[in-house]
C-alpha cells in the first residue's frame, strides 16, 4: 500500500531527518530471532516486494549472506540497482561502525562487523542499527510519529524494546546503545539478570503474561481462558489472553492491568526524564488495543504531576509487522539525504 509521499521524510513537524531519493528503492532487513524478513521499499514507504526465512535455516554467517544475495537478485530482477541495504537486529551494535555486539538470540553473531561484509560481497552502502531503533525511524518517516519532534518508543512483544528522538533525530547515545527501556529497574529487589536488577522487561512480555495466565488458572480461578484453550495450558497465549479480557474475564483483565502498571512505572520515569511529547508503542502484545492502553493511560496518569499528565500521549504504532522493514529501509534514505 502506497504511503503519503513527500519530498523529505520526516520525524516530526518541521524536523526533517531525511530526504528521500526518489528513484531508486531500498532493501530493509529485519533479523528477528524466529525470522529474517526482508523487503523492497520505495521513497514512499510502500513495500513493493518481500522474502522471508527462518532464523534457523540461514544463522550461519555465509548463509545469511546468501539469503541478501537472494534478496538483491529477486528485487533487483537484473535491471533495478538499489540504493543500499539497512539492517536492524534485535542485539547491542555500533551504528557508526555497522558493528553487533551480541545477538542474545542467535548464536554465533557476536563482534560481527556486519555493514562491512555486505558492502565486501556485495559493493553496496549498508546500515546496522537496533531493530527498534530502526522501528523507530519508520513509524517517525511514515507512521504515528510524523507529527512529533520529541519521541520515546516502546516495542512489547518476546521483551520490551526501546528508542528515543529528540529534535526530531534519533538519539543513539554515546556508543549508540540509549533507549533500552526494557532494562530499566522498577524493583529495587526484583530478579537479577545480566542487563542489572528489576528491570522492565522481567515483568512484561509474552512469556510473563502466559505464566501469569497459567498461574491463575493452576490455583482454581475461574476463566472464560479454560474455554477457549479447551483445557491445554500449551495453548495459551497474550492473544488468547487479550480477547479473553475483551470479554470481561476478571483474570485476563488484572494480567492486563498488572502488565500496564509496570509499563506506567518506566513510562512516568522516561517523562520525567526527557519530557517527550508522545510515546509510541508497538509489538505484537501492543495489538491487544483498550485493554492494554486503558489501564496504563489511567496507571501513567497515576503516577506523574498533572503538569507533565496533561501533556503526555500514549498512542499505538500504525506500521503493524511492516515496520522493521521500512525503517530498516529509512535508514538507507536517512543516509543519502547526508
Amino acid at each position: 500500500m502506497k504511503r503519503r509521499a513527500n519530498s523529505h521524510l520526516r520525524c516530526a513537524g518541521s524536523g526533517t531527518i531525511m530526504k528521500t531519493n526518489r528513484h531508486r528503492p531500498a532493501i530493509g532487513i529485519d533479523f528477528g530471532g524466529t525470522a529474517v524478513k526482508a523487503g523492497l521499499v520505495d521513497e514512499t514507504g510502500a513495500v513493493l516486494d518481500r522474502i522471508q526465512a527462518a532464523t534457523a535455516d540461514i544463522r550461519a554467517r555465509p548463509a545469511w549472506l546468501d539469503f541478501v544475495g537472494q534478496c538483491l537478485h529477486r528485487f533487483g530482477d537484473g535491471r533495478r540497482r538499489v540504493a543500499g541495504i539497512g539492517v536492524g537486529v534485535p542485539g547491542f551494535t555500533d551504528f557508526k561502525r555497522g558493528y553487533i555486539y551480541n545477538l542474545t538470540n542467535v548464536p554465533g553473531w557476536t563482534r560481527v562487523p556486519l555493514a562491512g561484509m555486505i558492502k565486501k560481497r556485495f559493493g553496496l552502502s549498508a546500515f546496522v542499527d537496533n531493530d527498534v531503533n530502526a522501528f523507530a525511524l519508520g513509524e517517525c518517516a511514515y507512521g504515528a510519529g510524523r507529527r512529533y519532534r520529541q519521541a520515546v518508543f516502546a516495542t512489547l512483544g518476546t521483551g520490551v524494546g526501546g528508542a528515543v528522538v529528540i529534535d526530531g533525530r534519533l538519539y543513539r547515545g554515546a556508543y549508540s546503545m540509549a533507549g533500552e527501556i526494557g532494562h530499566m529497574s522498577i524493583n529495587l529487589h526484583g530478579r537479577l539478570t545480566p542487563e542489572g536488577r528489576g528491570g522492565l522487561e522481567t515483568y512484561v512480555g509474552n512469556m510473563q503474561i502466559v505464566a501469569a495466565a497459567a498461574r491463575g488458572l493452576r490455583t482454581g480461578r475461574r476463566s472464560i481462558l479454560r474455554n477457549l484453550i479447551k483445557n491445554d495450558l500449551q495453548r495459551l497465549t497474550p492473544k488468547t489472553i487479550a480477547l479473553a479480557a475483551r470479554r470481561g474475564d476478571p483474570l485476563s483483565c488484572e494480567i492486563f492491568d498488572a502488565m500496564a502498571d509496570c509499563l506506567a512505572t518506566t513510562f512516568a520515569s522516561v517523562t520525567y526524564l526527557l519530557q517527550p511529547e508522545v510515546i509510541i508503542v508497538g509489538g505484537g502484545v501492543a495489538q491487544s488495543g483498550r485493554v492494554l492502553f486503558d489501564p496504563l493511560h489511567r496507571h501513567l496518569r497515576e503516577r506523574l504531576h498533572p503538569f507533565f499528565a496533561d501533556r503526555i500521549r500514549v498512542i499505538p504504532a500504525v506500521l503493524g509487522a511492516d515496520a522493521g522493514l521500512i525503517g530498516c529501509a529509512a535508514l538507507v534514505f536517512q543516509a543519502e539525504s547526508g
